[in-house]
């Protein structure tokens, strides 16, 4: 997957954390919607609302700047850029959010449907790549007397 940012004619002080739907589509949870979500600094954010004032939200203190198919916050629920990309992974012009700090997310906007079904969705990754290993240790026998144990 690779986005291209060259639209936004910008240069990044530091580059912007992926989250969202493209983050999941990243960890093969489900394709991405059309926009595409990035958390980025207070410096880049200040540079970015001059560039494009016309393009400025503000949802409950976190800011966005939202341009062409791009939203570009300072925060989401208040957790910034340094809370958030912590374990990210460098995808190279852009990071991607950890599975870890895309669940703490999921999490916190689970009232909404959407957002609960994305949760669902983290969780079993997060425990099937957890499981992977002893799963695979199993034998076919004791694979399907599990199963039966779970029906």
């Amino acid at each position: 997957m690779s986005i291209d940012l060259r639209k936004l004619a910008y240069t990044f002080s530091s580059k912007p954390l992926l989250i969202g739907g493209k983050a999941m589509e990243h960890y093969g949870l489900r394709q991405a919607g059309d926009d595409i979500d990035f958390v980025i600094t207070a410096q880049d954010y200040e540079q970015l609302s001059q560039r494009y004032p016309d393009d400025l939200r503000d949802l409950w203190g976190d800011l966005g700047v939202c341009v062409h198919e791009f939203e570009l916050w300072t925060s989401i629920c208040l957790f910034d850029y340094a809370s958030l990309s912590t374990d990210a992974f460098d995808a190279g012009t852009y990071l991607i959010i950890s599975l870890e700090r895309l669940l703490f997310l999921k999490a916190l906007g689970m009232k909404e449907k959407k957002y609960h079904k994305d949760l669902e969705m983290v969780v079993r990754k997060v425990l099937d790549d957890k499981y992977a290993p002893w799963w695979a240790g199993l034998s076919e026998e004791q694979r399907d007397r599990y199963h039966k144990e779970q029906s």
